[in-house]
Order: C-alpha cells, then sequence, then structure tokens
C-alpha cells in the first residue's frame, strides 16, 4: 500500500454512542465498514452511557467527598469495560483487533487525581498493534502517572484522549463521533432548528466548548490546533459529513459573526462582599483557589469609595462544596465580610470569530434577554465571545430567543 492509505485515523466514540450492547454491535459494524478506507485505525472510547454517573453516585454512598487516587481507580473501570466489549464484537465479525488500557499504550499523566493532564504518550506499543493489522481500542478518560497511578482526565477527558492520541502519532484526522450531526449554532435539544457548519475554527470551537457547546473538550480542540491535526464531529449513527475544525482559512472563508448560541447550566457564582481595597487581596483569594484545583470561568471585581470592595467569580458547580470551606476561612481571616454562594444560575454565550469586529452584536443579546424579562447578572466579554449569568431558571427561553434573533428560523448560515 502507499504510504497515503496506510495513514493513521483516529476515531472517538462517546457514552452515548456505546450506551448498549447493540450500540456497540453498531459500532463495530460502523468499524469494519470504514477499514478499506482507514487500514490503520485506533479507537478511543468513553465508558457506556451513564456508567461514570453511576460510578460517582456510588462513591457518595461510602463517602461524603469522595476524591483523589481511590476516585480515579473506581472511574477508570467504565471505560476499560467498553473497550473489552468492542474488541469482543469485532473479533466476533472475523476484525483482528485489540483493547488497551492507557497504562498499555503508554499514556501518561501529571498526578493531579480526577483533573490530570497528559504529559506524553509513548506510541510504540500502538503502532507495533496497527503493523499487525490490528484496529487498536484505547481506554479514553484516563493515563497513568511515573509511579504507576491511575488518573483521570476529568468530565469529556476522553476526547482529550481522542485528541492526544491522533497528536502522537501524527494521525490524517481526528474524529469525534458523537449523538449529533456536527457542530451546531445550539443544542438541538433546545433548539430543533439549529444550523450545522460544515466548517469552524479550532479557535470557534474553543469557544463554544468552554461556553458550555457539549459537543467537543476544549482542551482535545487546543490539542489538535497545536499539532495542526484536522477535527472532524460528526455523527456515530450515519456516515454523512458533520463539521471539520480547522485553521486553514479556505476552508472557513466567510464565516458569520456568531456560529454560537451556547449555554451551561452547570455553574456556580460566588461573591464576595466587603473586601479590603489593598493589593494582594485578590492575589490571595485565587491563589487559594489555585491550591484547592478550583478553576474559574469568569472574574469581577469592584471598588467602592468607602475603601472596600468586591469579588464575584464564577465556577463549575462541582467546585462548589470546595468553595464553602474557603468562604469560611476567608471571612476569618478578614479577606471579606460576607461570601454568598449562588447555585441557581446559569450562562449563556454567543461565539464567532468576528464578534470583536461587528458593531452591535453584544447590544442585541442584551437587547433580546431585557425583551423577554430576563435580568443579567454579569457580564464577561472577549474577542470571540459574550456572555451573561442568568437565573438558571430562564437559561433555555434565553438560549431560544437569542439564538432566533441571529439564526432566524427561515435563516441559512451566516445570515447573522
Amino acid at each position: 500500500m502507499s504510504d497515503g492509505s496506510r495513514s493513521i485515523a483516529v476515531q472517538k466514540y462517546g457514552g452515548t454512542s456505546v450506551a448498549t450492547p447493540e450500540r456497540i454491535r453498531a459500532i463495530a459494524d460502523r468499524v469494519t465498514a470504514c477499514l478499506p478506507d482507514n487500514p490503520r485505525l485506533v479507537v478511543v472510547l468513553s465508558a457506556m452511557g451513564k456508567t461514570t454517573d453511576g460510578l460517582v453516585a456510588l462513591a457518595h454512598e461510602v463517602a461524603a467527598r469522595p476524591q483523589g487516587r481511590e476516585m480515579d481507580l473506581l472511574l477508570a473501570t467504565g471505560e476499560q469495560v467498553s473497550v473489552s466489549l468492542l474488541g469482543l464484537a469485532l473479533q466476533d465479525k472475523g476484525v483482528a483487533a485489540i483493547s488497551l488500557t492507557a497504562a498499555q499504550c503508554g499514556i501518561r499523566t501529571d498526578a493531579a487525581f480526577n483533573i490530570a493532564r497528559i504529559e506524553s504518550i509513548d506510541t510504540r506499543r500502538i503502532l507495533g498493534e496497527l503493523e499487525r493489522d490490528r484496529v487498536v481500542i484505547i481506554t479514553g478518560f484516563q493515563g497513568v502517572t511515573d509511579e504507576q497511578e491511575v488518573t483521570t482526565l476529568g468530565r469529556g477527558g476522553s476526547d482529550i484522549t481522542g485528541a492526544a492520541v491522533a497528536a502522537a502519532l501524527g494521525a490524517r484526522v481526528c474524529e469525534i463521533c458523537t449523538d449529533v450531526d456536527g457542530v451546531l449554532s445550539a443544542d438541538p435539544n433546545l433548539v430543533p432548528h439549529a444550523q450545522r457548519w460544515p466548517a469552524i475554527s479550532y479557535e470557534e470551537a474553543i469557544e463554544m466548548a468552554s461556553s458550555g457547546a457539549k459537543v467537543l473538550h476544549p482542551r482535545a480542540a487546543e490539542v489538535c490546533m497545536a499539532y495542526g491535526i484536522p477535527i472532524h464531529v460528526r455523527s456515530s449513527f450515519h456516515s454523512r459529513e458533520g463539521t471539520w475544525i480547522v485553521g486553514s482559512k479556505d476552508m472557513v472563508m466567510e464565516q458569520a459573526a456568531v456560529v454560537g448560541v451556547s449555554s451551561d447550566k452547570k455553574i456556580a457564582k460566588v461573591t464576595l462582599l466587603d473586601v479590603p481595597d489593598r493589593p494582594g487581596m485578590a492575589a490571595h483569594v485565587f491563589q487559594d483557589l489555585a491550591a484547592d484545583d478550583i478553576s474559574v470561568r469568569l472574574i469581577i471585581q469592584s471598588a467602592s469609595s468607602e475603601g472596600r470592595g468586591r469579588i464575584t467569580f464564577v465556577l463549575d458547580a462541582e467546585y462548589a462544596a470546595g468553595a464553602e470551606s474557603l468562604v469560611a476561612r476567608w471571612k476569618a481571616d478578614g479577606v471579606a465580610a460576607e461570601g454568598l454562594i449562588e447555585r441557581d444560575v446559569a450562562k449563556i454565550s454567543i461565539v464567532g470569530s468576528r464578534l470583536a469586529s461587528t458593531p452591535g452584536l453584544a447590544a442585541r443579546m442584551f437587547s433580546v434577554l431585557a425583551r423577554e424579562g430576563i435580568n443579567i447578572d454579569c457580564i464577561s466579554s472577549s474577542e470571540m465571545k459574550v456572555a451573561c449569568v442568568i437565573g438558571a431558571e430562564h437559561v433555555d427561553r434565553a438560549v431560544r430567543a437569542v439564538h432566533d434573533e441571529f439564526f432566524p428560523p427561515t435563516a441559512a448560515p451566516g445570515a447573522s
């Protein structure tokens, strides 16, 4: 075969794609059908359906705050089940295949349990199995430290595994196979007429994913962008083209000013009141958050004329309990007189590479929310995103209204 026909493709399948034995057999059919065009194929799998959620719930039945090494060892079992089952299904079809854990194929991470980052991948085992004409099936979401401790990469970590494996192998494509047809202008469960984009840029994909779009983990897009690996987001359930995520301006061409409206309900807002207005207070707060491995999504600081100020920040809801402990410490240390944690909030964002160069887009978004009677709590903006924190009970209606402003139901993509 020519070098081109022997190039490597990586496919990643999410939990819904492998949720049942029937779906695993369907993925085996799909893999078998694509082998003539992809003879060197690596498949990365998530755990089946809600398996990870079930393991988390099980852990909470035996511990108040399950975390760390033992939690990772538990969560890593889910992907081992799915890769083994796909391996069996492919072998049943006469396809040579081998399933490997992250440890077996050399995926090394740092030692940050529950939120580990991939540091390197030793590709020798993967390449050796590909040379034996086997489909290589790899557990997503996990890795192993230099001390042979099992780690997990956090929610959506199988996307990161797929991207990192594709980068390490120099793959020609990283396919993210999921339960939607590609990257859409909104969540189709909220907006049935959401539009699929044929192609978007890496930067747009990162912003959309960071804003709450569930189709791709932002770290996966960052990895592929760094190594120039094209991403093809497509459905697991048919063979039609999805959305290409690329860096080439020729493919993205005249993209719309707004490419997506996304939302995130799994956030919490923390407000620190009467913070002394002097150097080092903000540093104190955010150093404490970093020390507890709590990532912050949005920050607003304001000072009053009386020498006291306010710091507001938004974080993932899963970190709210950890923030409660810190708020108590900050009050005791005099960092803040009071701290409020609100869990009934959500974030809505508009994303697009031309936001900064197209006047009036933020005003249109704010006007729609005002017309709907939805109060804006906090606003954050960047070159490619405008985000608003609102009440969680309003977010679904807000997404539909804002989407209709930029993508009227009868309009074609690019009409914004």
